[in-house]
């Protein structure tokens, strides 16, 4: 298998205010929400990140995006580091996050356009791709209305087209389908799998055990900052389902026996 991405001892913290440490119920002034993270992920696999909220997913992935920088350790996509090379990374990576606010006032025709020149994709390319997409998400009827008039399941399918304007191999997706309808999410995931099936790399967070179930090939659990299991979903799922795993697992983090 080809190695895509290298994580190598990734850790970030941040300082907590005194309404966050009241929130947390905690005296410590600073949160380590990442704590010496690595791991891999292969071309044409999707690897889940599975945890709950305010285990490190997030923040991982956004490091992973170069939206942050780590307190320490570093990051390789495609041989290019998240700290030095970050420029290249962004134009190698897609990434969508529930935390994308797109602004109200535009279309999704006017999106679909600025980002693609954004990225440099030719413009005949960008029409072409506009057209498939729109059609398979259902967009096309809404092309032309402002985001402030679109459901939120129509925002999330603009977000993601948006986020894959420039047809990059490596795809960094946080909570897809947070928030969704059923209908919805059952787009977002069959179109998950529609990508694999492109030989494409997909890094996916996520709280729910049955989108682990259908679209994950490895799974790494992380709690309270830390990756505490990396396995194959097969061989996590090969005594029990990845729920009863999980919360085995976290069990055993909460005694201290990990």
């Amino acid at each position: 298998m080809e190695e895509i991405l290298k994580v190598e001892n990734l850790t970030k913290s941040f300082k907590l205010s005194r309404r966050q440490q009241k929130s947390e119920q905690t005296d410590l002034t600073v949160k380590v929400a990442v704590n010496g993270l690595s791991f891999s992920a292969y071309r044409g696999e999707i690897f889940g990140l599975l945890g709950p909220n305010g285990a490190g997913k997030t923040t991982t992935l956004r490091m992973l995006a170069t939206l942050i920088k780590p307190d320490s350790g570093d990051a390789f996509i495609d041989g290019k580091s998240i700290i030095s090379d970050g420029q290249a990374v962004r134009g190698k990576i897609g990434f969508l996050t529930s935390e994308l606010k797109l602004e109200d006032f535009f279309t999704p025709d006017y999106l679909f356009g600025f980002f693609s020149e954004l990225y440099g994709v030719d413009r005949t390319v960008s029409e072409n791709r506009k057209r498939i997409f729109f059609s398979k998400f259902g967009i096309d009827r809404f092309a032309h209305v402002k985001l402030a008039n679109l459901s939120t399941g129509m925002k999330q399918k603009v977000s993601l087209v948006i986020s894959i304007v420039h047809d990059p191999d490596f795809i960094i997706f946080d909570e897809p389908t947070n928030g969704l309808d059923v209908l919805t999410a059952k787009v977002v995931t069959d179109f998950l799998q529609e990508l694999k099936s492109q030989g494409k790399t997909i890094i996916l967070s996520t709280h729910i055990f049955s989108l682990v179930e259908k679209l994950c090939d490895r799974v790494g659990i992380i709690i309270d900052g830390k990756l505490v299991a990396l396995d194959t979903l097969e061989n996590l799922t090969r005594e029990q389902n990845i729920e009863d795993a999980f919360f085995a697992l976290y069990e055993k983090t909460a005694r201290g026996s990990i």
